[in-house]
């Protein structure tokens, strides 16, 4: 089994290098542990309190959790891995199966801030990109998938994502075995990342 972690900035494309090396490798060969299904439950806090939650700070991760699934993939387990709503701050009460398979992608803002989860990664992966590409994307994500005005994501960017990615996510980058700037849309990296995953998947 191959253990990915891919890293970076929000909305710096993440999801899209994902999906690209899911297509370039063989059909059921890949599972992936995104960050997002393990934020903690907050679905008992007032909705004026689920506003001030900060998801860009690694306390907001249930990140023993996510070890644990990580460990028992490896044992050969099936786990089952939370359902997350950004809408009301809780977890749904049913998982989603996640099976073991010969690769299991971790994907997330913060997932390489943690040294326990990082040294269970074979392959170190922070994607980069321009933090106005990456505003650009974030604005259209919060307005579209969760429910946020305009100036909501403005200020949200500029209390949150901006000071806690240059705290916690940018010093990261120095884990990464592989950068991979422009994100998605940098064919070559992710060809060369997606050769070296085959190689690995041969030995």
């Amino acid at each position: 089994m191959l253990i990915i972690g891919i890293a970076g900035g929000s909305g710096c494309g993440k999801s899209t290098v994902v999906k690209q090396i899911i297509k370039k490798l063989p059909k059921d060969s890949v599972s992936i542990l995104p960050q997002d299904s393990y934020y903690k439950d907050n679905g008992h806090l007032s909705p004026e309190d689920r506003a001030k939650i900060n998801f860009d700070h690694p306390s907001s991760i249930e990140f023993n959790l996510l070890i644990k699934h990580l460990d028992l993939l490896k044992e050969g387990e099936t786990i089952g891995m939370p359902i997350y709503s950004y809408l009301t701050c809780a977890r749904a009460k049913e998982t989603i199966p996640v099976q073991p398979r010969e690769v299991i992608i971790v994907e997330g803002i913060l997932i390489m801030s943690n040294p326990r989860l990082r040294e269970r990664m074979d392959i170190k992966v922070f994607v980069d990109a321009d933090a106005d590409d990456r505003l650009m994307r974030i604005i259209r994500r919060d307005i579209e998938e969760r429910g946020r005005s305009f100036t909501q994501v403005l200020d949200h960017y500029d209390k949150y994502v901006k000071p806690m990615h240059l705290q916690f996510i940018e010093p990261t980058k120095r884990y990464a075995d592989i950068i991979v700037p422009q994100g998605g849309a940098n064919h070559v990296a992710i060809d060369i990342l997606t050769s070296r995953i085959k190689m690995s998947l041969k030995g």
